[in-house]
């Protein structure tokens, strides 16, 4: 399989954290696909040498040295996940001695403390912002009056996930709305988004792309024809100019640069969790 590089996110904890950072840094490296794996919970030597097996394994499968994005706290779980013989890589290694000279204190290595939650308030916003989100999928729910933002696009262009992440990540109740082919027989907003004209958000993406995405989804169907893809794009992306909505192209864009140029268009500020 050449040209393919397996990479395993592994923690303690949920394995959120490595994931993110994990995946921003492979976006960076485009000639390469990689294949992952989140493994979570990974607080023993006893784990972390069954987690080093299914490494090994991946490597013989795929015949190159796998990458591993590591958040265990344990040093000892560290060294046995080093043992399959992957390249690892700590994602709090670089911070920690610089932060523990200017601090002048040394960590503490708590399990699971980078995954932990801040508060209850905290913890439930982000469940509220997710259910919401799933309740306004795909235009499931269309009363917007508590979403804090609204995504539009052709179907299967990364509403869902990006709305998904948002909740997950920021607390965002962020809906979101597929074009149908009737919405996009005009270049102007279908009637049911004009009163959340200033929450709205709209993704493109290559109609090329698409083909390959709705291929995947419904094979030979008239969905996925590229020719549907063309028209479906062309006429979403008249309909945002017409309406002075700004857009974002997913081709090439990871869920968090979208995420954080949705938030920074619309001027909402949340930290992450």
């Amino acid at each position: 399989m050449a040209g393919v590089r397996p990479v395993f996110y592994v923690s303690d904890g949920t394995g959120i954290t490595a994931e993110t950072i994990g995946h921003s840094l492979l976006t960076q490296f485009t000639q390469t696909r990689f294949v992952t794996d989140r493994i979570p919970f990974v607080d023993s030597v006893e784990r972390a040498r069954e987690v080093g097996e299914k490494i090994r394994v991946a490597a013989e499968s795929y015949g190159v040295r796998p990458v591993v994005i590591n958040s265990c706290m344990d040093v000892d779980v560290s060294h046995a996940l080093a043992e399959s013989g992957a390249l690892m890589l700590d994602v709090f290694a670089p911070f920690i001695e610089p932060l523990e000279r200017e601090l002048e204190q040394t960590r503490e290595r708590r399990i699971g403390q980078a995954h932990g939650m801040v508060d209850f308030d905290t913890y439930h916003r982000r469940i509220n912002a997710m259910n919401f989100a799933l309740t306004h999928d795909d235009g499931q729910a269309i009363n917007y009056d508590d979403a804090d933002l609204v995504l539009v696009a052709v179907s299967r262009a990364g509403k869902t996930p990006t709305c998904v992440y948002l909740a997950l990540h920021y607390g965002v109740r962020a809906a979101n709305y597929p074009l149908t082919e009737e919405d996009l027989e005009h270049d102007r907003l279908p009637p049911r988004l004009r009163p959340y004209r200033n929450k709205l958000f709209g993704l493109t993406i290559d109609p090329v792309r698409l083909q390959q995405i709705r291929q995947e989804r419904r094979p030979n169907s008239r969905y996925a024809q590229l020719e549907t893809c063309k028209r479906e794009v062309a006429a979403a992306e008249a309909m945002f100019r017409a309406e002075r909505i700004s857009t974002l192209s997913t081709t090439n864009t990871s869920i968090e640069e979208i995420s954080s140029k949705v938030l920074t268009t619309l001027g909402i500020h949340r930290e992450m969790f």
